[in-house]
């Protein structure tokens, strides 16, 4: 029990958030170079060198500069072990960065000081509120022209409505700081030429904050404006709050340059302090503690060919109590069955290794055969529960699916069944042709671009997409219970009706106003926005 404890307050577990381009992946990188992980951080815009970003592993995202997969990191520094979960910055996958949420303790969220708050930011915030999860704010990009700290303090607090409490403080003047100021040391720590274009760690020196040669060195005027902001936050500013941050209303904030290294470890180690160690989850039979002996962990992600060359599948697990042992039998709910755990990994990206333990807050890859889905429980074998379910977003966007060439069927749907599996787009059957084709539901119009792709590249697979005109989707179910098909549904050929891959039927509609109609018309019908046995989001 001693080690277990022990082990568990050294996990800080959490996900970066932020807008495409805020510079999210960056800052993950560095977050690496500081910890020892790489001697070398790539910037995803330094294309010349190729070199592309370690949690960036699928060739899409290293031709776009983009992620659209979560991304398991793990590294130790000062004495923590680490768990960085990279989310898509894109909308379009939205759902994959929900899911990921569920599996933290923390969010750190990444904003463009030029830019401020944007749209994606305001949606993956709204996730984070719900459940309550302290939230530490990095304001990036320090080295480029941007707004005022001051500014950008004020559009945090009014356009996501949390309060604010700068734990470090710029010093110079727009586009050209000098190092920050740290409010709880207090002290001024200036940083030296970027002379390594942010691939190594920077250098910096630290004075007190009345030291002359610091004060040389940033000019009278700057040091003289620090003094004012600094007096301004202290006797205007918010007070510290623990609580208030252990339940996402207060974010400690912090200013630097991810891709110059401008306050990186500084926020690092400030993090490492204050962020929550791994904490409960709730479950059918209560809150499980992290503490508690009996082994405990839910599925939070699918990811089939991150070795392309095995056509593997990976079931990501959030170990939530007890000790994980490789080997290890344990219960899985859904299936009804004890498995065994072997081939456990943990990764820094593509590069993984086989462990033989892991702790509450670790992130693990298990071998997956086909028999785990989101949001699966695996606990002890003489203690069965289930976490939570998983809320799931209804798609929006919907299209024809079928293979260029009816000689690659089987690699179609192999490919397009896996993929569904993963989590990111949804499959459906529409009664009478076959498996020739499907029709596939997603939230955003960027998930065809990568299912397109991953089937060319990962399964050899040419195909042919087909725009539906649909955009609303509805799970369909009879107030008395009988069975619901196409002759008893009035209207049904208002939209198209399908089938889930649980055999559910679904009425695609092109608009709220053909809901309405049929709703209208079929008042002995109950339609759902998501599977009648799952929660929305």
């Amino acid at each position: 029990m001693e080690q277990l404890q022990n082990e568990i307050k050294k996990r800080r577990t959490f996900a970066i958030i932020s807008h495409p381009d805020a510079g999210k992946t960056t800052l993950t990188e560095k977050l690496l170079l500081y910890g020892g992980a790489i001697h070398l951080a790539g910037s995803i815009k330094s294309r010349k060198a190729q070199r592309h970003a370690v949690s960036d592993w699928m060739e899409i995202e290293k031709q776009r500069g983009i992620s659209v997969t979560s991304s398991v990191l793990q590294f130790d520094y000062a004495g923590c072990r680490i768990n960085i979960l990279d989310t898509p910055g894109h909308q379009d996958f939205s759902e994959d960065t929900y899911r990921t949420l569920m599996a933290v303790d923390s969010a750190v969220m990444v904003i463009d000081a030029a830019k401020g708050i944007e749209t994606q930011t305001k949606k993956l915030f709204k996730v984070c509120k719900q459940r309550n999860i302290p939230i530490f704010t990095f304001v990036n990009k320090l080295d480029r022209f941007g707004k005022a700290p001051l500014d950008l303090m004020t559009e945090i607090e009014n356009v996501l409505g949390i309060r604010a409490y700068p734990m470090n403080w710029p010093i110079g003047i727009d586009g050209q700081y000098h190092g920050v100021y740290d409010r709880r040391k207090k002290h001024i720590e200036l940083f030296a030429a970027d002379d390594s274009h942010g691939q190594k760690e920077r250098a910096s020196v630290v004075f007190s904050m009345n030291d002359k040669d610091a004060i040389a060195q940033i000019d009278n005027d700057v040091y003289q404006t620090l003094l004012g902001d600094i007096d301004l936050l202290d006797t205007a500013g918010e007070e510290w709050n623990d609580e208030k941050i252990s339940h996402g209303e207060l974010t400690p904030m912090f200013f630097g340059s991810a891709m110059t290294n401008f306050g990186v470890q500084n926020f690092l180690e400030e993090y490492l302090r204050l962020a929550p160690q791994p904490q409960p989850h709730e479950s059918t039979e209560g809150i499980v503690m992290p503490d508690d002996e009996k082994f405990s962990a839910f599925v939070f992600k699918i990811q089939a060919n991150m070795n392309p060359a095995h056509h593997d599948r990976l079931a990501f697990i959030r170990i939530c109590s007890g000790k994980f042992e490789r080997n290890m039998q344990v219960f899985h709910i859904q299936e009804n069955k004890i498995i065994k755990l072997s081939q456990p990994q943990q990764f820094l990206a593509q590069d993984r290794q086989i462990i033989d333990d892991a702790y509450p807050g670790d992130i693990v890859g298990l071998f997956d055969p086909g028999i785990f889905g989101i949001g699966d429980t695996i606990c002890d074998t003489k203690n069965k529960f289930k976490f939570a379910d998983f809320p799931v977003f209804p798609p929006e966007r919907f299209a024809r699916v079928e293979a260029k060439d009816t000689m690659k069927r089987k690699q179609f749907i192999k490919g397009i069944t896996q993929l569904t599996q993963e989590g990111a787009v949804q499959l459906f059957e529409q009664p009478g042709t076959g498996m020739e084709s499907y029709i596939v539901g997603t939230v955003g119009q960027l998930q065809f671009e990568v299912l397109e792709y991953r089937l060319k590249n990962e399964y050899n697979v040419d195909i042919v997409i087909t725009m539906q005109p649909f955009e609303v989707a509805r799970w369909l179910e009879f107030n008395d219970g009988k069975e619901v098909v196409p002759e008893s549904l009035r209207g049904a050929d208002r939209g198209m009706f399908v089938y889930d891959m649980k055999n559910r039927p679904v009425l695609l509609l092109n608009n709220e106003w053909s809901l309405g109609w049929i709703s209208d018309n079929n008042p002995d019908i109950v339609l759902h926005n998501v599977p009648p046995d799952k929660k929305e989001a």
